[in-house]
């Protein structure tokens, strides 16, 4: 699958023999093993990080079902006060998506800069951590963690080779496998998984690190399957999208998804480089003050929506997809400030999937305007844009929801959705956002070695 190849290679050199018969070659097999194993245990560990997410979450509508809709007012700001606290007293690197970190860790050759965005610690931290912020009704989502994790598995697995010194190429080849791996399991996605790898985490797809990636995603996509049985994540949909009148859906969603879009990232960016003014200064000097005050926000936020801005956004953007509940007109607003409150915290935590329930909201609050199309149609091509507007993925976006709602038949929809998201957003944002958010580790990594 490409891994034997460069493998073979890195052997031959340590062990002094030629290639003849590699495939009998002990360390060729035990290099391999781990690999296998590692992207194994990549799925088996997301899957569980999925269901303990889902659990949290239900303990938090549990909670409200028990006490009322105005304990997150209490429980809101001291969780993720806990939060930010334990992430900064245990897990300093742990905060953020997750996926900013991966990308940097690609991008550098410090194998000891690499070790510190992507050590076992910060894997343990990541999920604890996430888990707090669903409990106590953030809104984020997991898949971002699950990159992080998937590339810390591989990563802590690669490390551990008795024989050489580990190759910055194999080291990376493991990095990227792991976080493709990472969201393929996270969302049972395996083609996403692959496209997200090439997209947005390595902006290539090198023919050394092809054929691993492409065997953590099979590997991973296999115990996915055997663990949870073959799901999409949104259901299933048939709806379609007729040549006609019905298309300008495609144009209205890709406009007001790549404009929202466009604005959260500029807003994430900006914020990386520190907020101005008095909420700029409480962050530096008062920062389990500012998580708390951001706690109490996301609870009016929740209290204003109902209880629909809390976690994912799972519930919320399925029910929109299948058309089986009805999410307040003003969802989708409410539920993109919970968001970016969320993050601003600094609790660890993705935006994948509050920002596909973001566009859902978009997508039915739009359809009205477009009446020759079906609204479960303007629903997936709301999410694509928005999404494709946050993350200036586009291919990743289209390919992430047509597997997600198994639904083929909207691919050049979805396709030209995303790519007119994409310019639109650009307008806005001018750097794609993780790519902006991994350049701010690669300086933090910069300064605390200088």
């Amino acid at each position: 699958m490409g891994t034997v190849d460069e493998t073979t290679v890195a052997v031959s050199r340590v062990s002094g023999r030629g290639l003849r018969r590699p495939w009998l070659a002990p360390k060729l097999w035990l290099h391999q093993a781990r690999f296998w194993l590692g992207a194994i245990a990549v799925a088996l560990i997301v899957v569980v990080f999925s269901q303990a997410s889902d659990h949290a979450q239900a303990v938090f509508q549990m909670t409200l079902g028990r006490w009322g809709p105005y304990t997150p007012f209490l429980l809101s700001p001291a969780g993720l006060a806990l939060a930010v606290w334990l992430t900064r007293r245990f897990f300093p690197g742990a905060q953020g998506s997750g996926i900013p970190q991966v990308i940097a860790a690609l991008h550098i050759s410090d194998q000891r800069a690499i070790s510190a965005l992507l050590s076992a610690r910060i894997a343990v931290g990541k999920v604890l951590l996430t888990l707090i912020g669903l409990g106590v009704g953030a809104s984020i989502g997991r898949e971002g963690p699950c990159v992080q994790l998937g590339a810390s598995i591989m990563d802590v697995l690669g490390r551990f080779d008795t024989h050489a010194r580990p190759r910055p190429h194999l080291r990376r080849a493991f990095v990227l496998a792991g976080g493709a791996a990472g969201v393929a399991a996270a969302f049972n996605t395996p083609l996403a998984g692959i496209v997200f790898a090439i997209e947005e985490l390595s902006h290539s797809f090198e023919t050394r690190a092809s054929g691993t990636t492409l065997t953590a995603v099979i590997l991973g996509g296999i115990t996915t399957l055997a663990l949870v049985g073959n799901y999409t994540y949104f259901g299933v949909t048939s709806v379609s999208l007729a040549v006609g009148p019905g298309w300008l859906a495609v144009l209205v969603c890709s406009l007001a998804g790549g404009l929202a879009g466009g604005l959260f990232s500029a807003i994430l960016v900006r914020a990386s480089r520190g907020l101005p003014g008095l909420a700029g200064r409480l962050v530096i000097g008062h920062p389990f003050a500012f998580a708390a005050l951001c706690g109490f926000l996301l609870a009016a936020l929740g209290w204003l929506s109902d209880g629909t801005t809390y976690g994912t956004g799972y519930a919320q953007a399925r029910h929109l997809v299948e058309g089986s509940a009805h999410v307040p007109w003003d969802f989708p607003f409410l539920k993109l400030a919970a968001t970016v409150v969320s993050y601003l915290s600094g609790i660890p935590g993705g935006i994948f999937a509050p920002s596909l329930a973001v566009g859902a909201g978009i997508g039915k609050l739009l359809a009205p305007l477009v009446p020759g199309a079906p609204a479960a149609a303007m629903v997936l091509l709301g999410m694509v844009g928005y999404f494709a507007g946050v993350v200036q993925a586009p291919i990743t976006a289209a390919v992430i929801v047509m597997e997600m709602t198994d639904n083929q038949t909207m691919t050049v929809p979805l396709l030209a959705t995303a790519m007119l998201a994409f310019a639109v957003s650009r307008s806005f944002c001018r750097r794609p956002l993780y790519g902006a958010l991994a350049e701010r580790f690669l300086i933090a990594l910069g300064r605390r070695s200088a």
